[in-house]
C-alpha cells in the first residue's frame, strides 16, 4: 500500500494543485497553543482557523480534509466539532501526556471523523502501551520534532536511528493501529537524504508521512504554476523511489538503515561542533 502523503496549507488553490497532483490529504493546522514556546525560531507555525476548514472543502473533492486541534483544554470540544461540522474527514490531538487527555479526544470526535494521535511528548510515549487499548483511535503519528526536543535529543531523526521509532512501530503495529513519522522533502535533497527517510518508512511499514516545508515551500513561491510545477514532479519522484524500495528485500532495507545510521551520527557531531545552524537540519513540517 502506497504511502498517504499529506500537506499543510490553508490556501484553496494550492490544496487543489496538491489534491490534482496526488497529494492524499491536505491538512489546515489550528494548533498554536504553547508552540512559540516549545519550537522558538524558524519552524513553521500556521495560525490557520476554523474558517480555512470551510474554504479547503469547497474545493477538494477526492483528498481528504485533515485539521491539527489545540491540545486538550476547556474549548476542546468547541474546535473539535467545529471542524468536523465543517468538512475534517481526520482530526488530530497534538501535546497528549495522559490516558484521560485521549479519551477525552476519542469521545469528543464521537465517531464522526478518523482519530489521529500526534505522539510527541516523553510522557505520550512512555505510556502508549496503556494508550493503545482505548477504543476509537484509529491513527498514531510520531511527530519527531516536538519528541525529539521532549527527549533532549540533538537532532530529530536520531530516534530512527537509535531505534525508538522501530520500538513504537512495533507496538503501533501490534496492536492494527495505522501510524507514520516525521517529515519528507523532495528526493535528491536534504542532509539527511530523503530518499533514506523514505527507505525507513518502508522498512517499517509506515503508511503516512508528511511533505515538509522544504518540499514545497509555497512562503516563497507564489507562482501557481511554478507551484503545480514543483508538486507534480516532487509527488512523482517519490512515488517512484517509493515503488524501488518496496521492492527491495528487508537485508536491502537494512544495509540503508545502517547508512541512516552512520549519517544521523555525522549529523549530530556537526551539530554538537557548531558546524551546523540548528535550525538548518530541520525539515520543518510543523
Amino acid at each position: 500500500m502506497s504511502l498517504n502523503l499529506m500537506y499543510i496549507t490553508n490556501n484553496p488553490q494550492v490544496a487543489l494543485i496538491g489534491e490534482q497532483c496526488g497529494v492524499d490529504r491536505l491538512w489546515v493546522d489550528m494548533e498554536w497553543m504553547g508552540k512559540e514556546e516549545r519550537q522558538p525560531g524558524d519552524t513553521v507555525k500556521s495560525h490557520h482557523t476554523l474558517e480555512d476548514i470551510t474554504n479547503l472543502r469547497k474545493v477538494l473533492t477526492k483528498s481528504a480534509l485533515m485539521t491539527r486541534v489545540n491540545p486538550i483544554h476547556e474549548g476542546s470540544k468547541y474546535e473539535v466539532k467545529e471542524s468536523i461540522d465543517r468538512g475534517a474527514e481526520v482530526v488530530m490531538l497534538p501535546m497528549w501526556k495522559t490516558t484521560d487527555e485521549v479519551k477525552r479526544f476519542v469521545d469528543y470526535v464521537d465517531g464522526r471523523a478518523t482519530v489521529n494521535l500526534l505522539l510527541e511528548t516523553k510522557e505520550a510515549w512512555s505510556i502508549l502501551n496503556e494508550v493503545v487499548p482505548i477504543q476509537g483511535i484509529d491513527e498514531i503519528y510520531i511527530g519527531l520534532n516536538d519528541l525529539h526536543l521532549s527527549l533532549q535529543k540533538t537532532f530529530m531523526f536520531e530516534m530512527l536511528a537509535e531505534g525508538t521509532v522501530d520500538e513504537i512501530c512495533r507496538e503501533l503495529r501490534t496492536n492494527k493501529i495505522k501510524y507514520g513519522f516525521g517529515g519528507i522533502g523532495r528526493i535528491g535533497g536534504g542532509m539527511l537524504p530523503a530518499e533514506h527517510i523514505l527507505a525507513e518508512h518502508v522498512r517499517l511499514g509506515s503508511q503516512m508521512v508528511i511533505l515538509s516545508r522544504t518540499f514545497c515551500n509555497t512562503n516563497l513561491i507564489h507562482d501557481l504554476d511554478e507551484i503545480r510545477e514543483d508538486f507534480q514532479k516532487g509527488v512523482q519522484d517519490l512515488r517512484d523511489a517509493e515503488k524501488k524500495f518496496v521492492a527491495f528485500s528487508q537485508k536491502q532495507l537494512w544495509v540503508i538503515h545502517q547508512q541512516v545510521k552512520e549519517e544521523v551520527s555525522s549529523i549530530v557531531k556537526k551539530i554538537r561542533e557548531n558546524k551546523y545552524e540548528s535550525v538548518s537540519v530541520y525539515p520543518s513540517y510543523h
